[in-house]
This record gives structure tokens, C-alpha cells and sequence, in this order.
């Protein structure tokens, strides 16, 4: 069964670290979701999957990380450097180390290039930097939407693709928390809605103030961009997102379970 740090006690942790010693950390980001999604969409998207697991899942969850990087400049939205978003999750990854985990996942519910790129880096170090500890634990990076085939089937789209905001995230939100989905669906205009459903990292605005190799340019976000859709949310039902959610639970519960499997063998 999945045991939640924020309702537990000092005896509580060290009773649940007697069935499991595999920790989940969701980790989301304060960011737009165009006008129909909440702030917290990203945080939902690792959270809820956790929440719904339930007794199925053999792990210990913790409190989420809500702050990362996100890249975009809308209102709203909170951007914590690369950098700083890397160091903090390691010092988190070390305290669970400290306690006895050997198993250490992020589970990450932000699709950002950058923020993902800084993870992945993070974690990758540490296990660089101490090899004792490396040959002890496993670290795990392991991205919500990867966990549902049907999700991963909006990126793969052609010709456009359904990213950030779009048929699959909204259907997620319909699902684990209508509530918070507005009924109107605002676009920016057809032609930069179109571009961002072509690439993800289209929103980015490069300038150099020398147009030279070897100067490095400043990123922003793009000025005409209102809304920041990037995908097809008109399409998006509650059915949809329930499926999507079955599917996760279900690959998150397996994937917990052999790396238990793989601990105590």
C-alpha cells in the first residue's frame, strides 16, 4: 500500500520502512495552462497518479516538489532556474539516502526541455560523484506521461502533435479534477497555434545582440504569444483521461513493485 509522508509520524516512517524502502517524489511546476486549465496542472499530473494508486502501490510517497522550470513567461507562472531546481532536488535525493531509501523516484508531471535535461543531469551526478552510494540505490526518473501509451500517442500526431495544455492533459484534468477545468477553450491565432503544436520549444525567443558564433544568446518567450496552448484541448473528454490515468497507475505500480523485486533479491 502507498503510505503519504505529509499525514505520517516519526513510528510511522520507520513501520512503513519495514514493507518498502522505495520513496516517490512528484515533482510539478507553477505554470500556465492556457485559459481553461489551472496553474497546478503539472503538479496534478504527478500527484493525483500517486493518490489514486492507493493500496496498490508498495511505496512511500513524499510531498511534492511544486517549483521547477518552465521556460514560459505568462502570468502566472513561476520559474526556478535549471540550475538551482538541479541542486535542490539533490539535496532532497541525499536526505532520502540518509534515511535508508534504496529506491528514489522523481516522478515528473513538467515536460519542459530544460527542467527535464537539469534533472536527469542532477541525478545522473550524484550517483557519478558517490560511487558507495551508487552501487547501494537506484535512482529513477520517471516522466507521467510516459507511464500511458495513449498520452505518448498525442506527441507522436501527425502532422501537428498534441504537447502542453491539449487533448491529453486536459482529458487527465476532466478526469482527477473537473473542477478546476473551465467549459471555454481560448487559442492563440491559427498560425502560431499551429507552430506550437509543430514544436514544443517554439514559444523560445532567441536574440544576440552580435550575430557571431561564439555569442551566447538570450531565450525568452516569444511576444505574440497570448494563450500558450500547445495541442488540441477542444478534443478532450473525461473518458479519455480516465484511461490515460488507469494506464499510469497500472505502469507505476509494476514499476515499483521489480524495483522492490529487484531489492530484496
Amino acid at each position: 500500500m502507498a503510505f503519504y509522508m505529509e499525514k505520517m509520524t516519526v513510528l510511522d516512517m520507520k513501520n512503513a520502512m519495514k514493507q518498502t524502502k522505495t520513496v516517490i517524489i512528484p515533482v510539478g511546476v507553477v505554470e500556465q495552462h492556457g485559459y481553461h486549465l489551472p496553474l497546478s496542472t503539472d503538479i496534478h499530473n504527478a500527484v493525483d497518479v500517486t493518490r489514486l494508486a492507493g493500496d496498490r502501490l508498495n511505496a512511500i510517497v513524499a510531498p511534492s516538489v511544486n517549483y521547477c522550470f518552465s521556460g514560459g513567461e505568462l502570468l502566472g507562472t513561476v520559474n526556478v532556474s535549471p540550475n538551482t531546481f538541479g541542486l535542490y532536488i539533490s539535496e532532497i535525493v541525499a536526505e532520502f539516502v540518509r534515511m535508508g531509501f534504496e529506491n528514489i523516484v522523481c516522478l515528473l508531471g513538467h515536460a519542459g526541455t530544460d527542467n527535464r535535461i537539469a534533472l536527469e543531469n542532477s541525478l545522473r551526478m550524484i550517483l557519478r560523484r558517490n560511487h558507495d552510494i551508487a552501487e547501494k540505490i537506484t535512482l529513477s526518473l520517471v516522466e507521467a506521461w510516459s507511464l500511458s501509451p495513449t498520452w505518448l500517442s498525442g506527441f507522436a500526431m501527425e502532422p501537428e502533435h498534441d504537447f502542453h495544455a491539449g487533448l491529453m492533459e486536459t482529458s487527465f484534468m476532466m478526469y482527477v479534477c473537473p473542477e478546476d477545468v473551465r467549459s471555454e477553450i481560448v487559442m492563440d491565432d491559427d498560425y502560431i497555434a499551429g507552430m506550437m503544436r509543430t514544436d514544443q520549444d517554439w514559444f523560445e525567443k532567441r536574440t544576440k545582440p552580435i550575430d557571431h558564433p561564439f555569442v551566447v544568446d538570450t531565450v525568452g518567450q516569444r511576444d505574440e504569444i497570448e494563450v500558450g496552448v500547445m495541442g488540441f484541448p477542444e478534443r478532450a473528454t473525461r473518458e479519455i483521461g480516465e484511461k490515460m490515468c488507469s494506464e499510469m497507475i497500472d505502469n507505476l505500480v509494476q514499476y515499483v513493485d521489480m524495483l522492490e523485486a529487484h531489492r530484496k533479491g
